[in-house]
């Protein structure tokens, strides 16, 4: 199994308001990268499953480790 980019800290269920849709709910994830970087990723609800959230957020984990070493 390949080593994890990151951990997450904390999910909160959050919710905006859509001019459309009315009240939207989604997913604000806290996680820490390798690097030692925290950041936060919203995620809609559509995509709050494992298969879809996991490569989200892979590549902000990703992306912040790269900007630091820039």
């Amino acid at each position: 199994m390949p080593e994890k980019l990151y951990q997450v800290l904390k999910i909160d269920e959050m919710v905006r308001a859509d001019p459309l849709k009315g009240l939207v709910p989604y997913y604000r994830h806290t996680i820490k990268t390798k690097g030692d970087v925290t950041l936060r990723i919203d995620i809609d609800q559509k995509d709050f499953t494992p298969e879809k959230a996991g490569p989200i957020l892979e590549a902000a984990a990703r992306n912040a480790d790269n900007i630091m070493r820039l």
